[in-house]
Order: structure tokens, then C-alpha cells, then sequence
């Protein structure tokens, strides 16, 4: 199928873009190979430090003649999703071993959960561990003595810093391998119906809290459709997943042959092996283009409007709100996932995962089918799922229609006939709104703001009954700049409240809200933010405001208040405690929202 001619109209216009940038950076990751494997180039101490600990793998990496893989590993076991990963080491190194190569550690890097940060101190470190993350990646990498990459990572931030290091070692292959999602547990929706019951004061801690150890239960990532999940579609979309690995679950055979696999993958892709396919190869337009699609398809978190931003910079493509808005308009809404409907991602998995999605959008003409991927081939290989059979680790055939519908749906008859996102742009800045959940009659309003500068007093304000008719919230000084960038997730239990009691009520904000959230209009990531004298600086309590997602507008009614003299608020208390002292030089640096909010300057 021929591809669409609005995605092909959107590549060329970022290819365009992104031309001189992509030039350079391909010109340095051709230098970087041309040395070659790179640790026969280092002196004998460089090496022997390096292999001291390898015991009966140093005579392999003496010879250099095998390749070795650096692994890179968001392990720690706080956190479910990134439990798992504590064998994975040691499986890849074996599995090296028995393919003639060898496996290193290069480097553990922070993984934080905003789950546990969410509405505390803590989530302002957040958006910035992602750029850590990348760092410290780069700094095992820096060592040279590696042919190959494997990366361990799934959550929020952990992904998009690695692919960022990923595309900066972008000479050097690398397999992402996933530790998929914890089994399912209690159902979303009523998690959901909980949480808004304790914020009505209608259910009390005790209640709340067996609602929320009944949803996240076990090891591997919450079952929910949030940026975690949204990540590992990403992946398979851009061909760095190997096919229908994204949400098997761990601790079983199925998800410890992947990662052999993996390993294996990564050795034979090295420079010294049958093929060569460095990540350079693979993160390029057409596959940044795959993944916005896959974004839209699915109605994935809106944080990744952000991080994709960032990784395609790194590779030297240089992406905007536009291009998601575009695609967006192209691409009809395929899949209900919680908070877009009640089924999880096991669910999901077994309706016929991402490989029946890929599979309907490439038919339709609605995918690049022709990327580069760790596999080889195109997203062809990635409509197959994989399945173990007597020990034996192929790839089959996926399904060719839903086997549930009110979970996945055909091109023919969408969900929805567009994605889920708007962009919105007015005389209060540029901002972007995830739809997919949103019902079509609170797409648009206009009503007075109540202006605040942080989610405490937003909830103050609801337990105290303020909010009694139409309002558009407004909470500033949560941008990159001003603390960091937080999420907001605990104002979406009671502004959904709102909701139900029939009041018309949106969010707009220069800072972030969860993946996990959607049903309330939300006009996130405004940009300029408040602290650079944004014009939602402007703004004071009873000013009309316009948030509508249908033509995608976010404006002021009335011109006059720009005016006004802007006086912000003392944010020294932002500046220290739980580690914000160290990230000081992070905030001053920190980029707009718009350009991926990074310290970055690629």
C-alpha cells in the first residue's frame, strides 16, 4: 500500500527541516566507526582495567575478534517494572558466551518512579532524570571497549534518556529489551472510581490504600496505558523492540527467551558480525514519523510530545508540534486502553497487541514500511508475534482481526477518525491536548480562570466548594525552568469530580500531566512559561478564557491584559531539598517545552 500523502507530506517537511543537523550528526557517528572496534585501539592498562574482573572471558576480549556488548541497566528493585531486570545480566552474558562473544555491565542508571512522586517534592526531579539518565549512560559508554549496546529500561523517563545516549553512541547497534507488564490486577476503572470517592471525602486511607496495592501487585509495569506502556510501543514502532516483545510479562519462558534472543541480536548486528545496523541506521525520520503514529493510534501519553522531541534531536532531526498535529489529523484512533477505556495492556496483548495495530496501519498505507530495525527488516517482521515452542523461541503470523473490538479496532471502522491530540495556539502561547479521552462536548469552553501556582490550593479550593460553575484552572510556575516541570496527576480525581457534578472545567498549565490521565481537557506543556514572562504571567482570576481542542485554539478574550505588569512569585523554596540543590544548574539551562525541555544542545 502506497504510503498516505500526509505522512509522506509531514517526513519530507521534517527531512527538510532537519537536513543540515541530520548531515552533521551522521558525519560524526561515520567518524566514530572508522575507528573500528575501538578497544584494540587502547593501550594495554586501558584494557587490562577493563577486563580485570571478566575472568574466563578475558582471553576473548584480548583478541577483540568477538564482539561485546555494554549493557546499560535501569535496575533497581523499588520499582516493579524495573525488578525484573536484576537477572538480565547475567542471562546476557551467558548467552554471549555460547554465541563467542561477551557481556559488560558498562552502567547502572537512575530509574525513579513517578508513581511514588507523584504530588511530592520529589516528581520535580522528575523530567530532569531523564536527562541524568542519558548522562550516565554516556559516561559507561565512554569507556570504548564495546561493539554493541543492550539497554534495560522501561518507564517514563528511563526510555527516552536512554535512546538520547543510544542515538549520541549512535556507531554502535543497540537492542532495547523490555521487562513487560506486572499481571492484572484490580480493574482501572474502579481504582479510578476510589481515588475520586477519597478526594469527595466518601471513602477514607484504608479504603484507598487496598484499592491501590490491589492495582499495582507484582513485579513489571503498571497494567495502565500511561508513558511507561506508551514507551514500549514506541520501541516496537521504531524498530528497536524486537517484534511482540513489549508486553509479555515477566518471569516466564516466553520473556527470558526474548532477551536471549536479544543478545544474541546485538552480537550478530555488531561491526563484527553478519550485519551491521548501527542506531543511526534506525533513528531516522521515517522511524520518528512510525513512532508519532503510533503515539496518535493508540492515544499514548502525552509526555512522549515532549521526550520524542528531545531523542529525535539527539539523532539529529529536529521535530515539532506541528508534525504530531499532522499526523495527528491522519491517523484514526485504533485501540481503548485505560484511561481510554477499561481494558489494560494484557488485555490488549491478547486482543492482539501492536503487531494487529501495526499491521492495519501499514495495510491502510498509514506506516513507513521500509526502516531499518534491529531485525533487519521492515515493520513487516513486527505484525508477527513470538511464541515458544518446545523450547524453541519463532516468530509466527500475528491475528488478522481484533479478538475483542471494544479493545482494538480496523481502520475501517476507528474508535475515532482522527488521533488524540490537538494543538492549540493562541495569544496565551502554544500548548498540546491529549482528546482520546476526552468527551467530544468538553472539547471546548469558555469560562472565567481561577489562577494558581501549584496543586495544593487547586484542592483547597475544591474540598472548600469553590468551584461551582464553569472554570478554566489555571496553574503556572510548574515549567521546566520554574521547578522543573512536575507532573500534575493529583488534580485530575477532582477536577473529573467537577465533571460529573456537570460543570464545563479544563486545566492549562506550563507544566506536565500523567500519562495515566485524559478525561479532562488538560492544555499542558504552554509554552512560553510563566517564569520566561509567558503570557499566562499574565493572567488573574475572572479573565475569559478559550481552551477549544475541536480548532485548536488557547487564547485570552481580552488583549488589554498584557498590559499588566507581571510580578512572579518568590520560587526560591523550589532551589532546595530531596536533591533540587543539585539540579539548580539543570533548571537554569533547561530548554522550552516545545524543543523536548532538555539540557541538551543538539
Amino acid at each position: 500500500m502506497a504510503l498516505h500523502s500526509d505522512l509522506a507530506q509531514v517526513t519530507d517537511r521534517i527531512a527538510k527541516r532537519s537536513a543540515k543537523t541530520r548531515s552533521a550528526y551522521l558525519d560524526r557517528m561515520n567518524a566514530a566507526r572508522k575507528n573500528g572496534p575501538n578497544r584494540a585501539h587502547l593501550t594495554c592498562g586501558n584494557q587490562a582495567h577493563a577486563y580485570a574482573p571478566m575472568a574466563d572471558d578475558q582471553e576473548r576480549l584480548i583478541a577483540g575478534q568477538a564482539g561485546n556488548i555494554g549493557i546499560i541497566t535501569a535496575y533497581n528493585d523499588m520499582l516493579s517494572a524495573h525488578q525484573p531486570f536484576q537477572q538480565y545480566p547475567n542471562l546476557i552474558k551467558d548467552t554471549a558466551r555460547r554465541a563467542g562473544g561477551t557481556a559488560q555491565v558498562a552502567a547502572g542508571v537512575p530509574a525513579m518512579c513517578d508513581g511514588i512522586t507523584q504530588g511530592q517534592t520529589g516528581m520535580e526531579l522528575s523530567l530532569f532524570s531523564r536527562d541524568a539518565i542519558a548522562m550516565s549512560a554516556g559516561i559507561g559508554l565512554s569507556h570504548n571497549v564495546f561493539d554493541s549496546t543492550v539497554y534495560l529500561g522501561v518507564c517514563d523517563k528511563i526510555v527516552p534518556g536512554m535512546v538520547i545516549a543510544a542515538a549520541t553512541f549512535g556507531h554502535l547497534p543497540a537492542v532495547f529489551l523490555p521487562a513487560g507488564p506486572m499481571t492484572t490486577g484490580q480493574g482501572n476503572d474502579e481504582k479510578a472510581k476510589i481515588r475520586q470517592r477519597f478526594a469527595e471525602g466518601k471513602a477514607d486511607r484504608f479504603d484507598l490504600m487496598a484499592s491501590e496495592m490491589a492495582s499495582y501487585h507484582g513485579p513489571g509495569t503498571c497494567t495502565f496505558y500511561g508513558t511507561a506502556n506508551t514507551n514500549q510501543m514506541l520501541m516496537e514502532f521504531m524498530g528497536l523492540h524486537l517484534p511482540g516483545s513489549s508486553f509479555v510479562n515477566p518471569n516466564t519462558p516466553l520473556r527470558d527467551a526474548l532477551t536471549e534472543h536479544g543478545a544474541r541480536r546485538a552480537l550478530e548486528i555488531s561491526d563484527l558480525g553478519d550485519e551491521y545496523i548501527p542506531v543511526s541506521h534506525v533513528l531516522d525520520e521515517k522511524a520518528y514519523v512510525n513512532g508519532i503514529v503510533g503515539l496518535m493510534a493508540t492515544g499514548g501519553s502525552t509526555n512522549l510530545l515532549i521526550h520524542l522531541i528531545a531523542m529525535a534531536r539527539a539523532s539529529g532531526i529536529i521535530l515539532d508540534w506541528s508534525d504530531f498535529a499532522a499526523v495527528s489529523a491522519a491517523i484514526p484512533l485504533l485501540t481503548r486502553v485505560y484511561p481510554n477505556g477499561l481494558a489494560d495492556v494484557n488485555h490488549f496483548h491478547a486482543a492482539g497487541g501492536l503487531g494487529l495495530v501495526i499491521a492495519e496501519l501499514l495495510n491502510a498505507g498509514l506506516l513507513h514500511d521500509d526502516t531499518q530495525t534491529i531485525v533487519g527488516g521492515g515493520l513487516n517482521e513486527y505484525t508477527k508475534d513470538p511464541k515458544l515452542v518446545d523450547g524453541k523461541l519463532a516468530w509466527h503470523d500475528g491475528v488478522t482481526t481484533a479478538l475483542n473490538e471494544k479493545i482494538i479496532a480496523s481502520v475501517a471502522t476507528p474508535f475515532q477518525s482522527a488521533g488524540g491530540l490537538s494543538d492549540l495556539k493562541g495569544n496565551l502561547g502554544s500548548a498540546v491536548m491529549k482528546i482520546s479521552a476526552v468527551a467530544p462536548e468538553r472539547r471546548i469552553i469558555t469560562a472565567p480562570v481561577r489562577v494558581f501556582r501549584d496543586q495544593q490550593p487547586v484542592l483547597d479550593a475544591f474540598r472548600a466548594g469553590e468551584f461551582d460553575k464553569d472554570v478554566v484552572v489555571v496553574v503556572r510556575y510548574q515549567g521546566p525552568r520554574a521547578n522543573g516541570m512536575p507532573e500534575l496527576h493529583n488534580l485530575t480525581p477532582c477536577l473529573a469530580v467537577l465533571q460529573e457534578r456537570g460543570v464545563k472545567v479544563a486545566l492549562v498549565t506550563d507544566g506536565r500531566m500523567s500519562g495515566a490521565s485524559g478525561k479532562v481537557p488538560a492544555a499542558i506543556h504552554v509554552t512560553p512559561e510563566a517564569l520566561d514572562n509567558g503570557p499566562i504571567a499574565y493572567l488573574q482570576d475572572g479573565d475569559i478564557v478559550t481552551v477549544d481542542a475541536v480548532t485548536g485554539v488557547l487564547s485570552v478574550g481580552d488583549n488589554a491584559i498584557f498590559a499588566r505588569e507581571i510580578n512572579h512569585p518568590d520560587l526560591s523554596s523550589n532551589d532546595i531539598g530531596l536533591g533540587r540543590e543539585l539540579f539548580d544548574l539543570f533548571r537554569k539551562n533547561a530548554g522550552p517545552a516545545e524543543t523536548g525541555a532538555s539540557v541538551f544542545n543538539f
